[in-house]
């Protein structure tokens, strides 16, 4: 079995300032279809991931600070913000390939991971299937744990969705919807933490092609029971690679509840709740977000992947299977999570 690396003193870092220009979106041409991403700094490579109908623009305000210390690359997934939006395939598994050559095409060898929500599941799938390319793991919200996810999005998953999201762009209706964003923040619910990136979501679907593209994504994580994929199975792998949960009390997307169970199935996963935060902990306390990528790379050594280690971890299994695992109350509970799971699509 592989030991979690432990802490290490913090090294010494050279902050070095990022330019305007580093800011702004490159391309690259990756089989056909134009990616475009975001990149900035010098130093181990960290790669941020956003989430569904989102873009490299959600992290904008963040990657000047990690910069100074990470080369830093944020993507536009395909299908979203300015890259190709094509008739094509929108899995986890999908992303985590194109993550993989975007990353190659740039001379990117490793690198930490940071996945918001879907880019949770993104880069819990790109570390299943190029684990000696993952340094380390800091998921975001993630999605892919539990089944439960916001009644919108299990609504927008139904046939006739491409209906509804057309109506979001008739005269007036983004008004409308402003207001009702408002009062739901006003009434102080959960969902209204978010209330600024709700409105973005509706904007970043002008046309018909960016909507198709949604709701393929959409489709391919999410029906109308919730979540339709899961990671669960296969958290157990995590074993020996750094990774940190991040996750806002109030997010009512991702329920909080399924960072306790990506906490207890993950071994030696870190755990910070952001109080008062919903979806996106991120935008709500951007400080202690970068304090915590900073102090959690600085304080860690990259995951040491071997063939062989790797080999017994797959023998050996998943915790709670064999016999003579401990029946505590947490243990059934968790047990509860995974035989759920295992009606739901592992990729």
């Amino acid at each position: 079995m592989v030991d979690v690396p432990g802490p290490r003193p913090a090294r010494a870092v050279r902050l070095r300032p990022v330019g305007d220009g580093e800011l702004e979106l490159q391309y690259r041409v990756v089989h056909g279809y134009r990616r475009a991403f975001r990149m900035a700094g010098a130093g181990p490579a960290l790669v941020l991931i956003h989430g569904i109908g989102d873009s490299s623009d959600t992290w904008a305000g963040l990657i000047p600070d990690l910069a100074r210390t990470h080369t830093v690359i944020a993507p536009d997934l395909l299908g979203h913000g300015a890259s190709d939006k094509p008739r094509a395939d929108y899995s986890v598994a999908a992303y985590a390939n194109g993550v993989r050559d975007l990353l190659t095409s740039l001379g990117i060898e490793s690198a930490t991971l940071v996945g918001h929500s879907l880019g949770g599941g993104v880069a819990m799938q790109f570390a299943y299937q190029f684990p000696e390319r993952t340094e380390r793991l800091i998921l975001v919200s993630a999605g892919g744990v539990g089944r439960e996810v916001n009644p919108v999005l299990r609504l927008v998953s139904l046939p006739g969705a491409h209906l509804v999201l057309s109506t979001l762009r008739l005269p007036g209706m983004r008004l409308q919807v402003g207001l009702a964003v408002r009062l739901m923040r006003l009434l102080d619910t959960d969902l209204g933490q978010d209330a600024p990136e709700l409105l973005t979501l509706v904007d970043a679907l002008p046309d018909e092609t960016s909507r198709n593209a949604f709701i393929r994504t959409l489709r391919a994580v999410v029906d109308w029971r919730g979540q339709v994929v899961t990671m669960l199975d296969r958290c157990y792998l995590t074993e020996g690679m750094p990774t940190m949960l991040l996750w806002g009390d109030r997010d009512s997307v991702v329920p909080v509840r399924h960072a306790y169970g990506a906490h207890e199935a993950m071994p030696g996963s870190r755990l910070e709740i952001f109080e008062g935060a919903g979806h996106f902990p991120f935008h709500t306390d951007p400080a202690r977000f970068v304090a915590l990528v900073e102090e959690f790379t600085a304080t860690t050594a990259p995951a040491d992947w071997s063939r062989e280690s790797w080999r017994e971890l797959l023998r050996a299994g998943r915790p709670g299977t064999a016999a003579g695992q401990p029946d505590t109350a947490r243990s059934r509970a968790v047990e509860r999570d995974l035989r759920e799971a295992s009606e739901r699509s592992a990729t």
